[in-house]
């Protein structure tokens, strides 16, 4: 092992290179990246990041793109990724530790000694942690239950390092429009920190009764940075009156319906929804019921939420019509020249067999933007080099006309979509009268519903 890797946390120059390349990659992969409560973020460490986990890869690297360029985060994943050769050698490269659990073998369990004695050399050298303290990653707006390990690093780094340094354990809530979309919004949400050396004095008398009120407390504070839909009986119930009401009630709370407003919003109504179904469980499984109704009937119309609460009138026909018509040949040229790069990691993921959403965009991103998007261009640019007719300085010119007419062209297709989705609203009106009818009748009445119990 090279010299300028014998510490997993130093910054080498091949490291902030392609940090820097990932986080450019990272930032036109979303719509909207939207970073809360900055105020929270360390400059400095020792502090240990706790992310809630939901998009494999994609939450690690949002954690390090939002976080500062000169503070190494070292990050600890699931033992059983971690391969012999090239793939160990890349892991280390990009700062990322094992830990094995008991499904990965019980000969590896003694493995997790050298995984913790690196994570409390790296917070004592005033640097950051990030551990996903649920264990496994989810596919529901809810907390899992958090696992002890981040407990144990800590209290132990605490231990070692004394009065001199006060580790810190930042909560972070991670929230996706559409976790395995690309293009779709994400929000980063960091908490305030939270204080080991204040559990320390327990921890010497019982650390099995310090671990479980940390945990309590870190808990607590991860629910606050997320949306927690923490029901087991009534989730679908949960996402759909968030779905329905969040227009309206982010309009009566913060006088607008931005992402973050939005995000806020569903995060009351989530709180709201628990209460409910703690005081009135009646009045929640009939709210079940409406909601159930709701999704069977736009499903069978194949409209949206956001097509019912704004339907097409013939003013906003005639100009998206007329928006879409002229911006029609920057769509054509855009998707001309991006076409492969467009299609061939969704296909080369499916016929990896990928059937879990939770990965979809995180091999999406490695295979578009981090390999397929650069290598299509650089062969354009030799392409467009050889045989246009224009000089050299014209090639940096079409790459850039090719990166910003395939962004244009992929979001031109995402509002024609949204279009044609009030087109159809429009004909079931007329042929559907009383489905449409009865339709917007129950959606109204689940924000009625909702609003009546807060």
């Amino acid at each position: 092992m090279s010299k300028s890797l014998k510490k997993i946390y130093d910054l080498t120059v091949p490291y902030r290179m392609s940090r820097l390349y990932v986080n450019f990659a990272l930032r036109n992969f979303y719509l909207k990246y939207i970073v809360l409560g900055k105020e929270n973020i360390p400059q400095k460490g020792p502090v240990i990041i706790t992310p809630n986990h939901q998009n494999a890869l994609l939450d690690a690297l949002l954690i390090l793109k939002s976080t500062p360029h000169k503070l190494p985060s070292v990050f600890i994943a699931r033992g059983d990724i971690f391969k012999k050769g090239f793939v160990l050698k890349a892991l280390r490269f990009f700062k990322i530790l094992p830990a094995f659990r008991l499904r990965d073998g019980y000969e590896n369990l003694g493995k997790n000694d050298a995984t913790f004695d690196e994570s409390r050399e790296v917070l004592e050298t005033k640097n950051s942690l990030c551990i996903f303290p649920e264990g496994n990653q989810g596919d529901k707006r809810k907390l899992q239950p958090l696992v002890k390990g981040v407990f144990r690093i800590a209290f132990a780094t605490q231990e070692q390092v004394g009065d001199k340094e006060d580790i810190k354990i930042i909560p972070v809530g991670i929230d996706y429009s559409r976790r395995e979309r690309f293009g779709e919004n994400v929000i980063i949400n960091y908490g305030a920190p939270v204080s080991v050396s204040e559990y320390l004095p327990l921890y010497k008398e019982s650390p099995a009764i310090a671990i479980n009120q940390f945990r309590e407390k870190l808990s607590e504070k991860m629910r606050a940075q997320i949306v927690d839909f923490a029901t087991e009986k009534h989730y679908d119930c949960f996402e759909t009156v968030a779905e329905v009401a969040n227009t309206e009630i982010s309009k009566q709370l913060f006088r607008k319906n931005d992402t973050a407003s939005r995000f806020y919003t569903r995060q009351e109504i989530a709180k709201n929804l628990v209460k409910m179904e703690a005081e009135n469980p009646e009045k929640i499984a009939k709210l079940d019921e409406i909601c159930t109704e709701y999704r069977k009937l736009k499903s069978d119309t194949k409209l949206t939420t956001a097509t019912l609460e704004k339907p097409l009138n013939f003013f906003t026909f005639l100009f998206q019509s007329f928006l879409l018509l002229k911006t029609l040949p920057i769509f054509i040229l855009g998707f001309v020249l991006n076409i492969i790069p467009f299609l061939l990691p969704e296909f080369i993921r499916k016929k990896m067999g990928v059937k879990y959403d939770g990965f979809f965009s995180s091999i999406d991103f490695v295979l578009g933007a981090i390999i397929i998007f650069p290598i299509f261009y650089l062969i354009s640019a030799v392409l467009f080099g050889i045989f246009s007719p224009f000089a050299w300085w014209t090639i940096p010119i079409f790459l850039a006309l090719q990166f910003i007419s395939g962004k244009l062209a992929f979001y031109w297709m995402k509002s024609l979509k949204k279009y044609a989705n009030k087109i159809r609203y429009a004909l079931l009106k007329t042929s559907k009268s009383v489905t449409i009818k009865n339709l917007q009748k129950i959606r109204k009445e689940i924000i009625v519903s909702y609003k009546e119990q807060v």
